[in-house]
């Protein structure tokens, strides 16, 4: 995400005056909606912050930014309704991504304050309204469509409805299979991490060194720009394994034991409890497979691949089941599923650059050769073979081959219209004055300005 678009979620959210407008000054009301105002700084916040993401706003801001803020207070008014409530922990945990993010991109608290020209509790403050607000308004908006029915026959009427321009052109997608092998990592490989991050923690424990200072020197892990700190998170947040170390330590300036996780060795340092989240930071050591290991395990799915395709001694699916070490993919035959969407289906782009660049080449059935590639969730060298189950070459969709992303569009413009009415009947039966100044505009909405 481009730092010009951290606020683009929230840019429009209402709470924005509430937070950022000066006390004690008459502001101008430029609309009342129910018994609320909207107030002209929150128009001039939301511009601003428009500006400050580069978010393009189609017509007058005006006009358009107005609108948008009493279309969200219709929602929240709803929800005021409906008692409409959202887990504290949930915002929470969001609020602190969102500022752990920016602390990220931008370098550190004071730089942050310095780029938003707020302070940190202030936008503390804003983005826990915001995100509070977004989920509301979230949970109104799936609860006015939650029992719609789709069937075959409305997906069909649907499609043969779409202007030939309106049809979408599906790009070429794969269904691939995965086996992997995980080298084994030398034990002298692993006694020298663990012997580094006993070196540090002791560094640290003795007063010598700064744990920050030696995470950004040494850390593998991304947060180690940034003195290795996390943030705050839950304890659903974190691997277990780290989880309960953290969740244990009570003192700020010792170190903990060693940790190992799936992603590798770590030490942790508390910075600060809260409540049922907590803050740390942490150094990580990743061991590194030899080239040797690389070479047996290349070797050994080498004779499983002649074994399935020469020799034909057992399948690709069963020697998944018995050598496969892909937890993901491990007890499914090795399909590997599609994150984005949750279907099999990959375009050639989203697939792991060395399994895209191996599948381009194939043909469906094609079993391919062993090849090293690098585990994007653990940073190190496996050794993996993949199938090609399916190739849909590029095409204008069809209910044949594209059913699911059809349904998905369709659904998609049934929400959107239900959603449409809701407004309007809304628009016509609230209470709505909008100022002298604030009126001569082409709103999306009919029905904001009343007529006797």
């Amino acid at each position: 995400m481009n730092i010009k678009n951290l606020l683009a979620a929230t840019a429009f959210c209402a709470a924005g005056a509430g937070v950022f407008a000066q006390n004690n000054i008459i502001e101008e009301v430029a609309w009342i909606i129910g018994d609320e105002p909207i107030y002209k700084s929150e128009i001039e916040q939301a511009y601003q912050e428009a500006q400050q993401d580069r978010t393009p706003i189609i017509g007058d801001p005006y006009c358009v930014l107005p609108e948008q803020i009493a279309i969200e207070r219709l929602f929240l008014h709803q929800a005021d309704l409906d008692t409409v409530e959202v887990q504290e922990s949930m915002i929470q945990q969001n609020v602190e991504a969102q500022l752990n993010y920016l602390i990220s991109n931008l370098g550190s608290r004071e730089k942050v304050e310095q780029y938003f020209q707020k302070p940190f509790t202030e936008l503390r403050e804003y983005y826990s309204t915001s995100i509070r607000n977004r989920y509301r308004v979230g949970q109104v908006r799936e609860s006015l469509t939650k029992n719609m029915k789709v069937t075959p026959s409305d997906v069909r009427r649907y499609f043969s409805g779409l202007p030939e321009d309106s049809i979408p052109y599906v790009p070429l997608q794969v269904e691939v299979q995965i086996l992997t092998i995980n080298p084994a990592i030398p034990r002298q490989e692993i006694d020298d991490v663990k012997a580094r991050l006993r070196d540090y923690a002791d560094r640290v424990n003795r007063g010598e060194a700064d744990f920050s200072t030696l995470a950004i020197l040494y850390s593998e892990a991304p947060e180690g720009v940034r003195g290795g700190e996390i943030g705050f998170m839950g304890r659903g947040q974190l691997v277990p394994e780290y989880a309960a170390v953290a969740f244990n330590l009570n003192d700020p300036k010792k170190v903990s034991k060693i940790v190992e996780t799936e992603y590798g060795f770590h030490i942790i340092q508390l910075i600060e409890k809260r409540g049922d989240r907590i803050n740390t930071r942490h150094i990580l050591l990743r061991p590194k497979v030899a080239e040797k290991d690389l070479s047996e395990a290349m070797t050994r799915l080498d004779s499983v691949h002649a074994d399935i395709v020469n020799k034909h001694k057992f399948s690709f699916e069963e020697a998944v089941k018995y050598i496969s070490q892909d937890k993901d993919t491990h007890n499914s035959n090795g399909v590997m599923v599609n994150s984005n969407d949750g279907t099999t289906r990959f375009e050639m782009s989203q697939l792991p650059q060395e399994v895209s660049r191996v599948v381009g080449n194939m043909q469906p059935g094609e079993i391919s050769h062993p090849f090293i590639m690098r585990d994007p969730k653990r940073d190190r060298e496996i050794v993996a073979m993949v199938k090609l189950t399916k190739r849909i070459d590029a095409h204008k969709a069809n209910l044949s081959d594209d059913y699911q992303l059809i349904k998905s569009m369709y659904e998609n413009s049934a929400k959107e219209k239900a959603v449409e009415k809701w407004l309007k009947d809304k628009i016509r039966d609230t209470y709505v004055r909008i100022e002298d100044g604030w009126r001569g505009c082409d709103f999306k909405y009919e029905g904001w300005i009343k007529t006797k």
